[in-house]
């Protein structure tokens, strides 16, 4: 039963996310690096989105958003130095 809860809540939580307009590829990357947090998916996808509108390379702003654990001011130093 305790599978069953945990498949449930990780499909909520996607859906919640797809919800929000993010793609179904980012979500599951997202849900799985963040062993399935869904509140620090959503931070790290709210991000992701945020550093792309401003112009930078997805695959740097992925790589920098985890070594610095979602925090936005640091990930922003980071990428400008970049």
């Amino acid at each position: 039963p305790g599978c069953l809860l945990q498949i449930l809540s990780y499909l909520g939580a996607c859906d919640r996310l797809l919800k929000q307009g993010y793609e179904e590829g980012q979500v599951e990357e997202a849900m799985e690096m963040f062993q399935y947090s869904e509140k620090k998916a959503a931070e790290f996808l709210r991000l992701l989105a945020q550093f792309n509108d401003m112009g930078f390379q997805q695959n740097e702003v992925k790589e920098v958003l985890l070594l610095c654990g979602n925090q936005r001011e640091k990930a922003l130093e980071e990428l400008v130095m970049k």
